[in-house]
């Protein structure tokens, strides 16, 4: 009469709160992990209910509504879901992902084959995670395209590099200081060392003439020291490099600088002029090395 009137069935309650009522425990849980996968292109790691539901057998009115599917609705809400996916990186730099270790291997194992460059490092890591988005993967095609991408700028910005590295090495250098650019280009209108009638002593630099106003560029990186009217050097620029090394701009009609300024090499910080005890406009070029001066064209101008 019991088994007329009732059936057995499987109390489900989380934290002692009665949920529902299912008739097959493992085919419950089968259940709800389908309609949670049901809908996801995502890897599933694993799905665990936040608590674990504990079930209790009883006999229910066979009349009552013990159906499954309102149940495993409400249990979704508490159901934790762990997706894996795997990262490649190019030069540890994360560029994609894609959902399997096959597909990985795949993509990394044709980009190596196609660019054959020791230098750059492509990388596989396994991921987990909780979030929906951020388990976000590609098509293996678009991965593929984005990767090899991103491996040919690193290969470009390698060459570039050890291009600048070669022009770095090939520069002229004091003290350990390299003079990476001429301050200006003109005809050299007297050189290191000559005598001359409106000189009380040897030049003490390089006179290279140009244009009123070209811009005179800072040989190196460095700090300006001096940028005032000085007797006859007319306008005086001083830039300190370090290592003992400081460079001077003479005759200028204007100055772009202040003392203290930090500049860059190639940044302009004064203009071609014939101020001072000047016959015309020209840039007069010093080089000191610990307080004394040396022949600009052993460093720059070179013949």
């Amino acid at each position: 009469m019991i088994f007329i009137k009732y059936k057995p069935m499987y109390k489900v309650s989380i934290s002692g709160e009665e949920v529902g009522y299912v008739e097959n425990k493992q085919a419950f849980e089968e259940t709800l992990k389908e309609e949670i996968t049901e809908n996801t292109t995502k890897t599933v790691e694993d799905i665990s209910l936040n608590e674990e539901p504990e079930y209790e057998l009883k006999f229910v009115n066979r009349a009552e509504n013990t159906e499954d599917t309102d149940l495993v609705e409400d249990l979704k809400e508490e159901v934790t879901v762990t997706y894996k996916y795997y990262e490649i990186a190019v030069q540890e730099t994360v560029v994609e992902k894609v959902d399997t270790i096959e597909e990985a291997e795949e993509l990394v194992n044709e980009i190596k084959e196609e660019n054959n460059s020791e230098e750059i490092n492509l990388s596989i890591a396994e991921k987990y995670t909780q979030n929906e988005e951020e388990a976000d993967t590609s098509d293996l095609e678009v991965a593929k395209a984005n990767v090899q991408e991103t491996v040919q700028n690193a290969i470009t910005a390698i060459e570039e590099q050890k291009e600048e590295e070669e022009r770095l090495n090939a520069l002229p250098s004091i003290n350990g200081i390299k003079l990476a650019v001429t301050p200006i280009e003109g005809r050299i209108t007297s050189r290191y060392g000559v005598s001359s009638s409106i000189r009380k002593s040897t030049h003490t630099g390089l006179d290279i003439s140009a244009v009123q106003g070209t811009d005179i560029k800072v040989v190196a990186d460095g700090t300006v020291t001096f940028a005032s009217y000085n007797g006859s050097y007319g306008n005086l620029v001083k830039v300190d490099h370090g290592n003992g090394v400081e460079t001077w701009y003479a005759h200028t009609s204007k100055m772009y600088v202040s003392v203290g300024d930090t500049v860059k090499a190639g940044d302009v910080i004064a203009a071609v002029g014939s101020t001072g005890n000047s016959t015309g406009p020209h840039l007069h070029l010093e080089i000191r090395v610990n307080g004394e001066h040396v022949d600009p064209q052993d460093y720059l101008y070179q013949e």
